[in-house]
């Protein structure tokens, strides 16, 4: 049995707009800046983590468990609503939702 686990976060979604990076702190050290495309794995100790998902916009904090031998998985997901878009379209920027999903994982 293994005594360390997996952290795997991708950025992957076809729903992403593929602008702006996101930032990735686990227990509050960095760990990675993903641009669309893009995932980070680490070796993670067992035991609770918190992970810091940030776009600039957005910030959104999940507390999760890992398990020996396990690979916890999250994407990460920029998206604009319909303001974001105006904002976009009139000045070249503007405010983007962030989603995080947990994904199942078979190990």
């Amino acid at each position: 049995m293994e005594d360390n686990a997996q952290l795997t976060v991708s950025r992957t979604s076809p729903d992403d707009v593929q602008q702006r990076q996101i930032t990735l702190k686990l227990d509050g050290q960095k760990i990675a800046t993903l641009m669309f495309g893009q995932s980070k794995t680490i070796q993670i100790a067992t035991g609770k983590h918190t992970l810091v998902v940030d776009n600039t916009w957005k910030k959104k904090k999940i507390e999760f468990e890992a398990e020996p031998g396990k690979n916890i998985r999250f994407r990460t997901i920029n998206q604009m609503g319909m303001f974001g878009w105006i904002l976009a379209t009139s000045l070249g920027a503007g405010p983007m939702k962030l989603r995080v999903e947990r994904e199942d994982s078979s190990d």
